[in-house]
């Protein structure tokens, strides 16, 4: 079992920054993959980014050239950079881990002037 806990969603400008972090209880190398999905109101969850353990990444077309993700294993931590956020990218952000099927329970953003 992995505990995932996010952090770092608020509200933003359209045009702004905000990182996400997504905190494992355990080592993030023992985690094959490490997901970033989202959910708007009244939408299906989609997938936003992907990190495997060898480091590969992937990147939904909608964010791509916009959102990073990342790792840092000292912290046990996996990142999602988001800039030049849209009113769009509004949703909860959730972080997911595999295996085993792990969800954390999600940050708010919301893109609004």
């Amino acid at each position: 079992q992995v505990q995932l806990v996010e952090s770092g969603g608020g509200l933003v400008q359209p045009g702004g920054s905000l990182r996400l972090s997504c905190a494992a209880s355990k080592s993030i190398y023992s985690i094959d993959v490490i997901t970033w999905y989202r959910q708007a109101p009244g939408e299906q969850r989609e997938f936003v980014a992907t990190i495997r353990r060898g480091g590969l990444t992937n990147y939904a077309d909608s964010v791509k050239g916009r959102f990073t993700i990342s790792r840092d294993s000292a912290k046990n931590s996996v990142y999602l950079q988001m800039n030049s956020l849209k009113p769009e990218d509004t949703a909860i952000y959730y972080c997911y881990g595999w295996p085993p099927d792990s969800w954390g329970q999600g940050t708010q953003v919301t893109v609004s002037s």
